[in-house]
């Protein structure tokens, strides 16, 4: 992986017992002055139920450390299950083993969070409910209500459905062969120029009038992007229900305001 100088560490603690070290804190001091952390409470594991915890630890000297906390019995459920969670399938190395428990790890195959191509029906699905969103939107900014329009357009229409369209494009140029990154953090480098600078364009102020453009702007860029991805999979884009949906949302646009 890239590293600079902020890059942070996720590291994994298999521990006997988990509790003290989530009842009491003052270990995370051995690793510097702790700015601020953020802690997750004592939860069981989605796939193995197993409970477990963990926390974000910024220090003030820049560095940052992200502790994972598991007993003994995760990894032990670990070594024996049919693949590695997706976190160690990414990459791993074992820095202290007192007992040996992580010998009998499977090493991983760097194939976790790797865009995968989506079937016809995922993509024909994944349209459909980008395109549910934008009467929402018009009608958020015909009420002149900015929490919702802003919450509807840039994390619901921006950072889940388009950045999903998004990976799928770098996806398909590049073979389906290496992951983009976390959040989207990867696209800028790998997508084309043009698309960036579109994406760019979607993000705006809370003038009401920057919310109809980077409406129209958003669904203008997922339907070129949508549309390169099913031209290079064979899927073809329902510009019939685009249209319809881009027409109702101009519908509401022309309504005069409310008082």
């Amino acid at each position: 992986a890239h590293t600079d100088a902020l890059s942070d560490y996720d590291v994994i603690l298999v521990v006997r017992d988990i509790c003290p070290l989530v009842a009491d804190h003052a270990w995370l001091g051995d690793f510097g002055d702790v700015l601020v952390a953020f802690w997750d409470p004592i939860h069981p594991d989605p796939i193995f139920g197993i409970d477990q915890s963990g926390n974000v630890v910024q220090y003030a000297d820049g560095l940052k450390i992200d502790f994972t906390l598991w007993p003994e019995a995760m990894l032990d459920r670990i070594a024996v299950a049919a693949r590695l969670p997706e976190e160690l399938d990414a990459g791993y190395r074992v820095l202290l083993d007192k007992d040996g428990a992580a010998a009998l790890l499977a090493p991983p195959t760097y194939a976790a969070y790797v865009p995968q191509c989506p079937t016809e029906a995922a993509y024909q699905t994944w349209v459909n409910d980008f395109l549910t969103d934008p009467p929402y939107v018009a009608k958020c900014l015909w009420r002149d209500e900015l929490l919702p329009a802003k919450w509807c357009l840039d994390h619901d229409m921006k950072y889940v459905y388009l950045r999903q369209m998004l990976e799928w494009w770098v996806g398909s140029d590049e073979g389906w062969s290496r992951p983009v990154g976390s959040l989207g953090k990867g696209l800028k480098k790998r997508l084309p120029g043009r698309i960036w600078v579109q994406l760019e364009e979607t993000y705006v102020g809370a003038e009401l009038q920057e919310q109809w453009e980077a409406l129209e702007r958003t669904m203008a860029l997922f339907r070129e992007v949508a549309v390169e991805v099913g031209d290079r999979l064979g899927y073809s884009y329902p510009h019939d229900l685009h249209r319809r949906v881009q027409a109702y949302v101009e519908q509401i646009r022309r309504m005069p305001p409310t008082r």
